[in-house]
């Protein structure tokens, strides 16, 4: 319980946090509506309702997935700048249990970009969601948060040795987009790039909402995702206790 307790009030202080840090509110209430109008834009230009329809699933979840590249690459970093770092690593507490409902905690946030641009596509390009199988889809919605919450916890875990960590973040983002296949289908892509995918839970994710949309089962996208996102927060848990234990030998943890 006490276990618990720990994880849920880490988890509330980060999403208090982010909801009045005023660079996240705009990364959050901002940018998925700019990234959602700019591929409509384009879609539109063929009037193809059905391409239409799929960059707009895809850049609803878009959002989710920006508020975890750059916000958790730098979350190890915010806390190396304001000094608290050594603090939290010297805590009874494992360092992935202050990581991980932190990660939640941007992954929530995120959530609010899913209802923003499908009501966003609704006014502003005349798009309304038609969904086939709406318990499918919203679970789908929420298992691509989860492992997209894991990842986060992964990439927060993996660069906590270097110090310019927020541009690794910000350079996963957009190559993200397309890898996951957000606005452009998977089909497009190169042959070597498709393990790539295959590799990045939201592929799966966004695959098992547009397949609730059209109104096929979504299962098998859904048991993938869960099962590469899982395997996400084992390799996090893993390399947190490695990269810690290194960083206290070679005295580098600070890194300022």
């Amino acid at each position: 319980m006490s276990r618990l307790r720990q994880l849920w009030v880490c988890y509330r202080l980060q999403l208090k946090v982010m909801m009045f840090s005023p660079f996240e509110g705009f990364l959050a209430v901002v940018f998925p509506l700019m990234f959602a109008t700019a591929a409509l834009l384009v879609y539109r230009v063929n009037n193809d309702p059905e391409a239409m329809l799929f960059a707009g699933i895809g850049a609803a979840a878009m959002g989710i997935f920006t508020s975890q590249t750059t916000s958790a690459a730098m979350l190890v970093q915010r806390e190396r700048r304001a000094g608290t770092l050594e603090l939290v690593v010297a805590a009874p507490t494992p360092f992935a249990y202050v990581l991980l409902p932190s990660t939640f905690a941007m992954a929530t946030l995120g959530l609010y970009s899913v209802v923003a641009v499908i009501l966003w596509d609704w006014w502003l390009f005349d798009l309304p969601l038609q969904v086939e199988n709406w318990p499918g889809f919203v679970l789908s919605i929420l298992m691509a948060t989860f492992t997209i919450a894991l990842f986060g916890f992964l990439l927060s875990v993996t660069v906590v040795r270097y110090r310019t960590a927020w541009a690794l973040g910000s350079a996963l983002e957009y190559p993200g987009w397309l890898l996951c296949g957000f606005v452009v289908p998977l089909s497009l892509l190169p042959g070597w790039a498709l393990p790539l995918s295959w590799a990045l839970a939201p592929t799966w994710g966004v695959a098992a909402m547009r397949a609730s949309a059209a109104g096929e089962s979504p299962w098998f996208e859904l048991a993938v995702c869960l099962g590469v996102g899982l395997a996400y927060a084992v390799l996090a848990a893993w390399l947190g206790v490695r990269l810690i234990d290194s960083a206290r030998r070679n005295a580098t943890l600070a890194l300022t």
